[in-house]
């Protein structure tokens, strides 16, 4: 059982998601406003948030950016719930840290199935070491933090992300398309040049640490095995 946040301004929809969420087991909190959501997520902290993205009082993207911005709520994860579909709003979504995304009118079976699959990842995700070093890089995977040399890098939530699922699958060779699916949530349909962008980005910031993000041309990314056989 977990318990769930449902942000979401249509009542109908919200009596459906109660129903089917109570019925699978969860325990189901609910808000029609975002400022309402982001009161109960910090007083009742969630295992995952199912937020709408058009809200009568905040867009669903700056709910989306305080959970993120705030200690206490910045590792739940998000599924955004929206009539929107463009590739635009997808980008900027995940960009933000949501982990799922799912185009109203949707299907009920497919969103449980997309919830249980976030659950088993983000608990498998809590029984892992929390802070991690390789080389130089530190990576706290609990408050989304990571430092190079000691001096901490400014990662969005999506970078970390992506940092974090390259480290996990240390010396394992990732496609672009398999990393738009387990990082950005999707299938591969966002562009994969996507990927090749959020990559150059992470080795910049990561600065000395970048090597160890790998270029397996044509194929591509794989995490260094160890500091030392990493590609300069």
């Amino acid at each position: 059982m977990a318990r769930i946040l449902v942000i979401e301004d249509e009542v109908d929809l919200q009596k459906v998601l109660d129903y089917n969420l109570r019925r699978a087991g969860h325990e189901v909190l609910a808000a029609l406003r975002g400022e309402d959501g982001l009161q109960l997520a910090r007083k009742r902290p969630p295992d995952l948030v199912l937020l709408d993205l058009m809200l009568p009082d905040l867009a669903g993207t700056e709910v989306c950016r305080a959970l993120k911005r705030d200690t206490e709520t910045a590792t739940i994860p998000v599924l955004m719930l929206t009539a929107k579909g463009e590739e635009i709003d997808r980008v900027v979504g995940f960009e933000l840290g949501a982990d799922d995304y799912l185009v109203k009118p949707f299907s009920v079976r497919e969103l449980m199935l997309r919830i249980e699959a976030i659950l088993r990842r983000t608990r498998g995700e809590r029984q892992a070491p929390a802070v991690v070093e390789f080389g130089g890089l530190r990576i706290d995977t609990a408050a989304h933090r990571a430092w190079v040399d000691d001096a901490e890098v400014e990662l969005t939530a999506l970078e970390f992300k992506l940092l974090r699922v390259l480290y996990e699958r240390r010396n394992r060779v990732q496609t672009r398309e398999l990393l738009l699916n387990d990082v950005w949530g999707v299938e591969a349909d966002i562009t994969t040049r996507t990927v090749d962008t959020h990559i150059k980005r992470l080795r910049e910031k990561l600065g000395s640490a970048g090597v160890y993000v790998e270029t397996v041309r044509g194929v591509g990314y794989r995490f260094a095995e160890k500091p030392g056989d990493a590609e300069e």
